[in-house]
């Protein structure tokens, strides 16, 4: 199996990932500063590489920096490099990342994570083409291209105080957006057989998916973007190698919670309900050593952990139904959950006074999709809202 996770937003033929793949191509070229936005997981960096790669300045350093990643403390001497005894620790002068990317790219993710008195100094850097080491005497020219990313919406922080207008406009030079999987749900197939074969176990034929599970993940909303549907099949090739999966094939308790009510809901439907769910083949394990049956517990189930699985799913719809058991004369489960998904909305709202931002947060979602929702629930018209342009 490969060693390396590598993400590929631009896989599939549908209109946003051929028009960033046309973007790329337009600008790699460019000089100017380039200011990637989009969603955790939608492949940001393999964005700013690609503008490397395709430039004029591929044959020199790509150095990536996480701004987040960083102490406060220590990002100036990170970015610019600092001088032997400029600080307690400095043993030895240090060659910042602008110095190391010179004559190339330096990428500058979670751009929105720098402090206000680094964000000063980066302006001057952009500015001048010099850097300033910590502890120095003398600036030293740079030649880079600066690309800069974040999952933030940045005009939110400007109008909050925390990120400064002019460096906003200094990096917003060629803006590009990576796209949430989400918005481009026809390209799951076409990523889940690119993963499934990188992933594949030594020897083993790649994972395929059945038409109901397939469809399954074409619905979900896939939160982490290509990054969980990447992890998602990296876990399904280690427990299911060379197997084709069914909507139930996969234990509830190996799918991501939306995934789950998917399931939940659609096995709802069937007549019946195979213990099949639980089961990793046996031929699948039968190379596997006496430790590996701790480990998977869902492996040749006995009777009573079949039972406890199809009860499992059974649960869940009942959580999802907010009921203790299902009525007698039953019920539509998907109008159901969408009941319970717009009462927390509303009760969200409620308690924010209307506030989009502050709700979306309450509710642990992107303030794209909330408002998503909202349209789709009709409640952007209602006098529920108080406030929606915050």
């Amino acid at each position: 199996m490969a060693t390396q996770q590598v993400l590929h937003p631009f896989i599939g033929a549908s209109p946003s990932a051929e028009a960033l793949r046309t973007m790329i191509a337009r600008v790699a070229s460019s000089m100017a500063t380039a200011l990637i936005t989009g969603e955790s997981g939608t492949g940001k960096e393999l964005v700013a590489r690609a503008l490397h790669d395709q430039s004029d300045r591929s044959q020199a350093n790509f150095v990536p920096i996480n701004c987040a990643a960083i102490p406060t403390g220590l990002v100036e001497s990170e970015l610019f490099g600092h001088r032997k005894g400029s600080f307690t620790g400095a043993m030895t002068d240090r060659v910042g990342r602008f110095e190391l990317a010179h004559g190339g790219t330096i990428f500058l993710d979670e751009i929105g994570d720098l402090s206000l008195d680094m964000q000063v100094k980066l302006l001057r850097v952009l500015q001048e083409r010099k850097v300033d080491p910590v502890g120095g005497t003398k600036s030293i020219p740079v030649d880079v291209r600066v690309v800069a990313a974040t999952h933030r919406d940045l005009e939110h922080e400007i109008t909050a105080g925390r990120f400064r207008e002019d460096l906003y406009y200094r990096l917003n030079v060629l803006p590009l957006n990576t796209p949430a999987l989400r918005q481009r749900s026809q390209d799951v197939p076409v990523l889940l057989a690119h993963f499934s074969s990188h992933f594949a176990q030594k020897g083993q034929t790649p994972i395929t998916f059945a038409a109901d599970f397939m469809g399954a993940l074409q619905d979900y909303g896939w939160p982490g973007n290509v990054r969980e549907l990447s992890n998602l099949v990296d876990r399904f090739s280690t427990l299911f190698s060379g197997q084709q999966l069914k909507l139930n094939t996969v234990p509830p308790t190996l799918l991501p919670k939306g995934l789950q009510f998917i399931q939940a809901e659609r096995l709802a439907g069937m007549p019946q309900v195979e213990s099949e769910l639980s089961v990793v083949s046996s031929a699948n394990l039968e190379n596997q050593s006496a430790n590996a049956d701790v480990m998977n517990p869902f492996a040749n189930p006995t009777p009573d952990q079949a039972l406890d699985n199809h009860n499992e799913v059974e649960h869940i719809i009942m959580l999802a139904q907010g009921l203790p058991s299902l009525p007698p004369e039953g019920l539509s489960l998907k109008d159901r959950l969408a009941d319970i998904e717009r009462d927390l909305i509303v009760q969200a709202l409620q308690r924010t006074d209307g506030n989009v931002s502050q709700t979306a947060r309450l509710l642990n979602l992107q303030r794209t999709t909330l408002i998503e929702k909202l349209n789709k629930y009709d409640l952007r018209q209602g006098t529920i809202l108080n406030n929606t342009s915050n």
